[in-house]
C-alpha cells in the first residue's frame, strides 16, 4: 500500500525554481528554434508574404523541390556498433582550402529583400564558423563589401553569363581582385523558371505597394522600417529594375550561353573554377575533361526546370564516373545535418545550403544565420556519433541506403516487352533496363505500362517504396517457394572512398518477374529479380527484390529480423 505524507517545504524548494525570462525578443525566438523548420516558421511570421514566398517557393508545381527533400527523408542509415566516436572531426579540405564543416553558404539573389542585413550577415557568420560564403551575381551587396564583412574567411563568387558579356567579365575581374578564391560558373539559368508564387503575389523588384501588400505589411512593420531606412537595393549586374524576378532574369540572362563562354571565363579567372547546375553524368564527364576543378550537382533549388533530376539521386553515378578526377559537390533539398552526412557518405566532397541560410536570416539577421549553422553542425555531429564515425573520411556508402517512391518507366510498350523476361501464365512481370558501370554496376528498374494494367482479379498492384539509382546500398533478399534466403549483390563502392568490408549490398539492381519455375535460380543469382504485384495464392513463388515492394516487404523484414516498414506510392 502506498504511504502518503504531507509535503515538506525543503522538498518543494528544488521544484519551485522558475526559469529567468528572456527579455530580448530575438534571442527568445532563436533559442526556441531547434530545427531548420523551426527557423522557417519564425521567418514566415516575420517576413512579408511576397518576400518569404520568393525564398520558400520554386518553379511551377514545385515538384523538383519536393522530390529533393523527400530523397533525403527517404534515407536509411546503417550505424556501426561498439565504435566509440567521442571526438568528431567535421573539417575538410575543399578546392584548395580548409572548411570547418562540410557545407558552405550557397549563392542567393536579392538577399536584402529577405532581411536588411543580407549578404553582410551571411558572409560574417560564415567567416566566424570557418566555412565558405558564396556571393551571387544577383546579390544586393557589393563584392568589396562582402570581402570587408569576411576579410579573413573564404569567399566564393557565383557568376551568371549576361547578355552584356562585359558585365560578367567585369564582375569576374573584381572578384579576383578582391581575393575571392573560387568562381562558381552557373549553367542552369539560360532563362528564368516559372516561379508562380512570385506572379501570384505580384512580387517585383523593387517591391510595389498594393492593397494586399499593405494589408500583409501591417503586422510586420519592422520589415518595412528596415527596408525604407536603409540604402536602396543596387545590383551590379542589372542595368535596370522593375518587374518580376522572372522578367529581370529573362532580360539579363543569355540563352545562347555555351562552352565558348566557359573557355573565356576560364582564361579570365586565376583561381579555382566550379560549374554549378550539372544534372547528368555525361555533362559531368565532359566538363572534367575540359579541366574544371569541380562541379555542383544542382537543379537550382527546384527554381528552374520543374521535374528536374534530383541531385542526391544523381550523386553516386557522377562520383563513380568523375569522383577521382574532380571535386563533386551538391545542393538542393538540404534541411538537416543528417542530409549532409548522407551526401558525404555517398561521395560528395562538399554541400551548399541556400534556403536554410535564408530562413535563419529572415528569423533573426546575423544571429539567425549563426543559428542555422549551429543547428546543422549539431545535427551533423550527432548523426556521425550515432553512426560510429569520428571523421568525414570514415563515412562511406555502406552507411546509407537510398529509398525512393519513384521508379523509371520504359518509354514504349515495345521496350518493355524486349526488356522483360518470359511471363508466366496469370502473372504480370516487370520490365527492366540495366546500365552497367564499375563493380556492382548501375542498374535502373522500370515498370511496364502494359503490365501495369493487365492482371487477374486476384492480382493487385503493389505500392512501391524502393531504392533507386543508388551505387551503394544493402540488400537482403527474401527467398522464393523453397524458403531459402538470398543475399543480394555486393555493395558498389565509390572509387575514392574505401568501403567498410562490403557490409551492405546494392538494392535495386534489376527488375522482377514472378516465375514459379525459376524461384530457386532467382534466389541464387547475384542480381535478384523482383515483382511489383501480389499474385493469387496459386502462384508458387515469390522472389524477393533489392527494390522493396509492399509484396516483398513483409518477407524481407522477416528474413532480416526487422519490423516491416510502411510503403506508399508517389506518382
Amino acid at each position: 500500500m502506498v504511504q502518503r505524507r504531507f509535503p515538506k517545504v525543503r522538498d518543494l524548494a528544488p521544484l519551485m525554481q522558475f526559469k529567468k525570462p528572456e527579455l530580448n525578443g530575438k534571442k527568445r525566438r532563436l533559442d526556441a528554434a531547434y530545427t531548420i523548420d523551426d527557423l522557417r516558421a519564425i521567418a514566415k511570421r516575420r517576413t512579408p508574404k511576397a518576400a518569404f514566398d520568393y525564398t520558400d517557393g520554386s518553379a511551377e508545381s514545385e515538384i523538383s523541390l519536393a522530390r529533393a527533400r523527400q530523397a533525403f527523408q527517404d534515407v536509411e542509415f546503417h550505424p556501426d556498433i561498439l565504435r566509440p566516436a567521442v571526438d568528431v572531426d567535421t573539417s575538410c579540405e575543399i578546392l584548395g582550402g580548409p572548411s570547418a564543416l562540410p557545407f558552405g553558404i550557397a549563392p542567393t539573389g536579392f538577399t536584402r529583400l529577405m532581411q536588411t542585413e543580407g549578404e553582410t550577415a551571411g558572409a560574417a557568420a560564415a567567416g566566424a564558423a570557418g566555412i565558405p560564403f558564396t556571393l551571387s551575381t544577383l546579390g544586393t551587396t557589393s563584392i568589396e563589401d562582402v570581402k570587408a564583412a569576411n576579410p579573413a574567411g573564404r569567399n566564393w563568387f557565383q557568376l551568371y553569363v549576361m547578355r552584356d558579356r562585359e558585365i560578367s567579365y567585369g564582375l569576374t575581374r573584381r572578384a579576383a581582385a578582391a581575393g575571392f578564391d573560387t568562381l562558381m560558373f552557373t549553367v542552369d539559368t539560360p532563362i528564368a523558371g516559372a516561379r508562380l508564387r512570385d506572379k501570384r503575389n505580384g512580387f517585383s523588384i523593387p517591391p510595389q505597394l498594393t492593397l494586399s501588400t499593405i494589408v500583409n505589411a501591417i503586422p510586420r512593420p519592422w520589415w518595412w522600417i528596415d527596408f525604407l531606412t536603409t540604402p536602396p537595393l543596387e545590383f551590379a549586374s542589372l542595368s535596370s529594375t522593375g518587374g518580376t524576378v522572372g522578367d529581370l532574369l529573362d532580360a539579363a540572362m543569355d540563352p545562347t550561353i555555351s562552352y565558348e563562354d566557359l573557355a573565356v571565363i576560364r582564361e579570365l579567372w586565376p583561381g579555382k573554377i566550379v560549374i554549378k547546375g550539372v544534372q547528368n553524368v555525361e555533362d559531368s564527364k565532359r566538363l572534367i575533361d575540359l579541366g574544371v576543378d569541380g562541379i555542383v550537382l544542382s537543379n537550382h533549388g527546384g527554381r528552374q526546370l520543374d521535374r528536374a533530376p534530383v541531385p542526391f539521386w544523381l550523386l553516386p553515378d557522377v562520383v563513380r564516373e568523375v569522383g577521382k578526377d574532380a571535386t563533386v559537390m551538391m545542393d538542393t533539398g538540404i534541411m538537416n545535418g543528417a542530409d549532409i552526412v548522407a551526401a558525404i557518405a555517398l561521395g560528395a566532397k562538399f554541400t551548399l545550403v541556400g534556403r536554410a541560410y535564408l530562413y535563419g536570416l529572415m528569423a533573426g539577421g546575423r544571429e539567425g544565420v549563426d543559428k542555422t549553422i549551429d543547428i546543422l553542425a549539431t545535427q551533423l555531429r550527432r548523426t556521425m556519433r550515432l553512426l560510429g564515425v569520428s571523421s568525414l573520411e570514415e563515412l562511406n556508402p555502406s552507411h546509407v541506403t537510398q529509398l525512393t517512391r519513384l521508379m523509371p518507366v520504359p518509354r514504349t510498350a515495345t521496350e518493355a516487352a524486349d526488356a522483360s523476361p518470359t511471363r508466366s501464365r496469370g502473372t504480370t512481370s516487370r520490365s527492366s533496363t540495366a546500365a552497367t558501370g564499375t563493380t556492382g554496376g548501375a542498374a535502373t528498374s522500370s515498370t511496364s505500362p502494359a503490365s501495369a494494367t493487365a492482371s487477374s482479379s486476384t492480382t493487385r498492384r503493389a505500392t512501391v517504396e524502393a531504392p533507386a539509382r543508388t551505387r551503394a546500398t544493402r540488400t537482403r533478399a527474401a527467398a522464393g517457394a523453397t524458403g531459402a534466403t538470398a543475399e543480394g549483390a555486393t555493395a558498389a563502392t565509390v572509387d575514392e572512398k574505401p568501403a567498410k568490408a562490403t557490409t551492405g549490398a546494392r538494392r535495386g539492381t534489376g527488375a522482377a518477374s514472378a516465375r514459379s519455375a525459376a524461384a530457386t535460380s532467382a534466389a541464387s543469382t547475384s542480381r535478384p529479380k523482383t515483382t511489383a504485384r501480389k499474385t493469387s495464392t496459386t502462384t508458387a513463388a515469390k522472389t524477393a527484390a533489392p527494390r522493396r515492394t509492399a509484396a516483398s516487404a513483409s518477407s524481407a523484414a522477416s528474413a532480416e529480423g526487422r519490423p516491416e516498414s510502411e510503403s506508399r506510392a508517389e506518382g
